[in-house]
């Protein structure tokens, strides 16, 4: 009893009142009412929205104050807990167990006491010193006030064009409101793909659905400076690559790196991916001070790499397990898995896990599989298709990661996924989940149940299904070649005129029983139709007959995927 009522009555300092901060505050209160709970907030604000700042630019928030959770006031009448925005902690000493702040209003310093500290400072708008950079019309997106800033100029200059320079989450949802205020948009991203935590060929459906709104993307050219535009009035966007971008405003949406100043100034040990190094139970290499959010280095869920992950969902757990440990209860941040989602200009793209990317870093072993299916009953109007590429071990099938786009559903089944890799689910669980069926939500074999990623990929572990990718397509050509496979086109005629792989044989699967004849039993058939479900077809087909054949996973489509902009008949 002694003991507890000890480590009730302890001071908690907490740096950082945003989606971290402020939910280890909450959390703590709820178990203890006698520790003393302070948060310092450099910001003028606490417990605020910063994912739906872009949402914000584009009007379709309309008020700053749908951004914010909970306010300094809520915080002191709902929890008992002192707020101090608009001040800055400026160092820590672990010694003495006080930290240094200043009040940014006044200018005043002063000291406070803890027992236990908290931090979750976030991270940093990554701003390079380029040339030109501090030119008006620059802006980053982070806080409330940035959001404002670019309101106001938009407004004030009527702005008709704007250079986005980051295509990642927050480049993207910023391309996407820019638009919706009818502003002409150029992206630009410096690596070779929009979403780069993602498969290239996974994000193929996106430049398609940015060219329909006339947003212009410019990829493997990174910018270089800004230059004031002609008469004095705008921007000229300069690249890498000599390009020149004349411009009415700038989104310098490159990323962000943790906020580690205040930790490296104390000594706390910092990870080799530059975040604040913490151990399962978020304590810092001080175990009175814990770190939580995007400025901390945690365990990925699949690799078992660290890995920064700057995502709200996380933080916020985070800060709930920093609270239990605080108040006695031992408990454990599981590792990240990286769930996340994005929506450009009505079309969802998501993902959970390791990307085939990751896996080949980490040298992990894994097989893949791509399906094509509704979202609903194609029988019911608006059924549209969700692209998913799935990833698991080869040798026992458990969910490694996931990735989709479409146009509705998505989200849903990625966390299906997301969830059953929590529990350590394999394949053959999604091939057994039981999901939400009517016409309007899904279908009586769900996506991820026929379409595939549960019978797909299972039935390939048993060897019902073998399957080749299109990214092995030099090695079946090598085959072809050599006189000892052939390309099996089975779609229907009409669809093969569009389109297919050059020297490929058309047996439709309508007619492919009546012509097995003219298959040659010496050779093997690599399959493939459009979306993957004919070719597997016919693969029972042709194995039942005694031919060696492989489906080609996710047919004709993800051959366009892999090869976007045409050249999958090069294939």
């Amino acid at each position: 009893m002694a003991a507890s009522a000890a480590r009730a009555a302890q001071r908690v300092v907490i740096v950082g009142g945003v989606a971290g901060g402020a939910s280890c505050a909450a959390r703590l209160r709820r178990l203890t009412e006698t520790a003393h709970i302070t948060i310092f907030e450099r910001e003028s604000a606490v417990s605020y929205a910063n994912c739906g700042l872009p949402y914000r630019v584009g009007d379709l928030i309309t008020d700053d104050s749908k951004l914010f959770v909970a306010s300094a006031a809520k915080f002191k009448s709902w929890f008992n807990v002192d707020v101090h925005t608009s001040h800055e902690v400026l160092s820590i000493d672990r010694k003495a167990r006080t930290i240094t702040a200043r009040d940014l209003a006044s200018g005043r310093e002063f000291d406070a006491p803890f027992d236990a500290l908290v931090l979750s400072p976030g991270a940093q708008a990554i701003r390079p010193p380029l040339p030109g950079v501090d030119l008006p019309g620059i802006f980053k997106m982070k806080t409330v006030p940035d959001a404002a800033a670019v309101r106001a100029f938009i407004e004030k200059h009527k702005v008709k064009s704007a250079v986005v320079i980051g295509g990642g989450f927050i480049g993207l949802e910023m391309v996407e409101n820019l638009v919706h205020r009818g502003i002409q948009v150029t992206l630009l991203e410096a690596g070779p793909q929009i979403m780069p935590p993602l498969d290239p060929e996974m994000v193929a459906p996106i430049y398609d659905v940015l060219a329909d709104k006339g947003v212009v993307v410019a990829l493997n050219d990174g910018v270089a400076g800004f230059e004031q535009g002609p008469d004095g009035t705008g921007l000229v966007v300069k690249t890498a690559g000599g390009a020149a971008y004349p411009t009415d405003m700038a989104m310098l949406v490159i990323g962000v790196r943790p906020d580690t100043a205040l930790a490296k100034a104390a000594g706390l040990d910092i990870g080799q991916r530059g975040g604040i190094r913490v151990d399962e139970h978020m304590r810092t290499s001080d175990p009175g001070i814990f770190a939580v959010g995007d400025a901390v280095e945690t365990k990925d869920w699949i690799t078992g790499d660290w890995t920064l992950c700057a995502l709200a969902g996380p933080a916020n757990r985070q800060g709930r397990i920093a609270a239990d440990n605080i108040a006695g209860r031992s408990s454990a941040f599981r590792g990240t898995q990286g769930t996340s989602v994005v929506g450009v200009l009505g079309l969802t793209v998501a993902a959970t896990g390791a990307s085939e990317k990751a896996l080949k870093r980490a040298g992990l072993a894994y097989a893949k599989v791509y399906t094509h299916a509704n979202q609903h009953a194609g029988y019911y109007p608006g059924a549209s298709t969700i692209d998913f590429k799935l990833l698991f071990d080869p040798k026992d099938g458990a969910i490694l990661g996931c990735q989709a786009t479409g146009w509705e559903g998505v989200d849903k089944r990625v966390d299906v996924v997301a969830a059953l890799m929590q529990k350590r689910g394999s394949v053959y669980d999604l091939e057994e989940a039981e999901l939400c069926y009517a016409p309007q939500y899904g279908s009586a074999k769900d996506a991820l149940n026929l379409a595939g990623m549960g019978r797909v990929a299972a039935n390939h572990l048993r060897g019902d299904h073998p399957l080749a990718q299109w990214d092995e397509m030099a090695r079946v050509r090598g085959e072809v070649e050599a006189g000892t496979a052939v390309l099996v086109d089975v779609r229907e005629p009409a669809e093969v005129a569009r389109g297919t792989v050059e020297g490929a044989l058309n047996f439709p699967l309508s007619t492919l029983r009546a012509n097995l004849d003219q298959l040659p039993k010496d050779k093997r058939c690599y399959v493939f139709c459009q979306v993957g479900l004919r070719g597997y077809n016919a693969t029972r087909q042709l194995l039942l007959s005694g031919r060696d054949a492989v489906n080609i996973s996710g047919g004709w489509r993800s051959a366009q995927q892999a090869a976007p902009g045409g050249g999958a008949s090069k294939l």
